[in-house]
């Protein structure tokens, strides 16, 4: 794990390194200044002359800026190091994801992928900072600090051999009770997160079916499990400070007791008034130290589920991925599938396609039909190899799709899935994800075949119209339509419409299918649809039922042969009939 999130430091080590040197500096200095404190009351003691005093003193002012310019150093290369450690850590996260198959996807939730982003990179950043400052510094500050008394109290110092091991055994007790609940907060997280996302997404359902109070008890009981769980980890935790200062506390009251005896029966002879004053402050120095590790401690606690899970997604291997000698370019638009079977999970208990045989021709227009259910959109994402073939082999250009390599392949297989989205940009923003070098001219004609021209020329800023994020702006039909001409910026051998006219009227879905045989006719098109009317001038037509084809013809042959298609041709038109009534 530490190996994993280490590769994200890169062009940070130099600072991550500097820091602990600057620490070590700083608490070097700290424990020798009581130490020239101590000397400078014993010469006091002695009746020095001024001139005695006045060098004690430059020393002590010189060491006092040296440690603090040690520890502003250390306080600025720290930040630098944590931050670009967080940095990077969310940019391998991300690049991380963007490489992700479905499949991959399909194992954490997005809710869960942001917590990880956000919440965990920051506790992870939060650990990383002490441990390069804190952790360095307390630990050096303890050792420093128990020689030093021993150098300057002897027999007063032992003790801390028995205060420090006592509370060491406290501290891995309360980790060992504490790291479970944190282990299991974090998954309760994710699931806030996932509600809070769930209900923005949904916010006009929930408005339309008055359910507002009912979203905000979920809420709140899921926010109080959250709350429930950490004050417990909390509690547990807080055990660490009132443990610790009762033992330091302890240790000082015996110093402070036992030294003034030392010092009063022995007349300074044994102990002079200027070590007792070290030894004080060394106890002191110990008792920050202890209570800065305790705070370490702690943190490292909280963030090593954190780490865990972001090492997850770090780790996680795509299961899709070019070949070694992929193929580059793509022949034709041909699509076979052969034998195709597929499940979307090896757990999973039945195949969600099975025994798939389909040979569509390059420049061919397909339409598939069928019920929810029936794997329409399964069957093309196997395609643009969004998932990969349990059993069997697609094929683009006669070529299976698992030799491609992955970015020719969907550079040749435009999707335009039945919930695309749009980005937050302007139009031509968004048109250029198809194409990030198209110009006006191919936007343009690319929003005439998609019928989307009409009402983008409509608009104040025309193709600089500024879109909202997720098309929020423009009604579901004119995303629709963007979304298509988007696809066609690709110029690709095969484009899927995934229920993609859904929202559009009759007419315009008409216009477009006319537009894609007019202009396109090389390109082959695969259109999935609920209305017959979308798919009934097609080449061919393919019925699917429970995960098979169940019938392959033209519309006319399918009234013939066909019980499901003739059921839903006929309850499209009598519903029509009505309308018109």
């Amino acid at each position: 794990m530490v190996k994993t999130l280490a590769r994200s430091i890169r062009e940070f080590k130099k600072p991550a390194i500097l820091t602990p040197i600057l620490v070590t500096g700083e608490v070097v200095l700290e424990c020798i200044i009581p130490f020239i404190i101590a000397n400078l009351v014993n010469q006091m003691q002695a009746g020095c002359e001024m001139d005695v005093i006045v060098r004690y003193g430059i020393q002590l002012v010189a060491m006092a800026v040296l440690s603090l310019i040690f520890g502003v150093a250390a306080g600025n290369t720290c930040a630098a190091a944590s931050t670009g450690f967080a940095r990077n850590l969310r940019k391998d996260m991300f690049y991380a994801i963007q490489d992700y198959s479905f499949n991959n996807i399909d194992k954490f939730s997005v809710s869960s992928l942001v917590t990880r982003m956000t919440t965990d990179v920051i506790n992870v950043q939060m650990s990383f900072m002490m441990i390069i400052r804190i952790a360095i510094r307390g630990p050096l500050m303890l050792i420093f600090s128990f020689i030093m008394g021993f150098v300057m109290g002897g027999r007063l110092a032992l003790i801390f051999l028995f205060t420090i091991p006592l509370l060491s055994i406290a501290l891995i007790i309360v980790i060992r009770k504490a790291t479970p609940i944190f282990r299991r907060v974090f998954r309760k997280y994710d699931a806030l997160n996932d509600s809070i996302q769930e209900n923005v997404q949904a916010m006009r359902v929930v408005k339309s079916y008055v359910r507002e109070d009912y979203e905000k008890k979920k809420f709140g009981a899921a926010a109080e499990d959250v709350c429930r769980d950490f004050t417990r980890a909390e509690r547990i935790m807080a055990f660490n400070n009132p443990i610790m200062q009762v033992c330091v506390y302890a240790g000082m009251a015996f110093v402070l007791s036992f030294g003034s005896y030392l010092v009063i029966s022995g007349r300074g002879m044994e102990v002079a008034v200027g070590q007792m004053s070290a030894i004080l402050t060394y106890s002191f120095q110990i008792l920050m130290s202890l209570m800065t590790l305790s705070m370490v401690f702690v943190m490292i606690t909280m963030s090593m589920e954190s780490a865990e899970r972001i090492v997850e997604v770090l780790s996680e291997k795509s299961d899709l991925i070019s070949p070694d000698d992929a193929v580059k370019e793509a022949a034709d638009g041909s699509i076979d599938f052969d034998g195709v079977s597929f499940k979307y999970s090896k757990k999973a208990e039945r195949m969600a396609l099975e025994h798939i045989d389909l040979h569509i021709r390059s420049g061919e227009i397909i339409g598939i039909l069928g019920g929810t259910g029936s794997s329409k959109s399964t069957l093309v994402q196997l395609i643009p190899r969004l998932y990969d073939v349990t059993e069997g082999c697609v094929k683009v250009g006669g070529v299976d799709v698992r030799r491609y390599d992955l970015e020719t392949l969907r550079n040749n297989v435009a999707v335009v899935l039945q919930k695309n989205v749009l980005f937050s940009g302007t139009i031509k923003d968004n048109l250029r994800w198809g194409n990030p070098d198209a110009t006006d001219e191919e936007m343009l004609e690319a929003c005439r075949l998609a019928q989307a021209d009409e009402f983008i020329q409509q608009f104040p800023d025309k193709y600089d119209t500024w879109i909202e994020q997720g098309g929020a702006n423009v009604s579901g039909g004119q995303k629709q339509r963007l979304c298509i001409a988007r696809a066609l910026m690709k110029k690709p051998k095969i484009l899927i419409l995934d229920d993609s006219t859904s929202a559009v009227d009759t007419r315009t879905d008409a216009l477009i299918r006319q537009g894609f045989r007019e202009f396109i006719p090389e390109t082959t098109k695969i259109i999935i649809a609920q209305r017959v009317a979308s798919v009934q001038d097609a080449d061919r037509i393919i019925v699917m039922d429970g995960g098979h084809i169940s019938a392959i013809g033209t519309h006319e042959e399918l009234l013939e042969k066909s019980d499901i298609y003739r059921e839903v041709y006929t309850t499209q038109n009598k519903a029509g009939d009505q309308d018109v009534k």
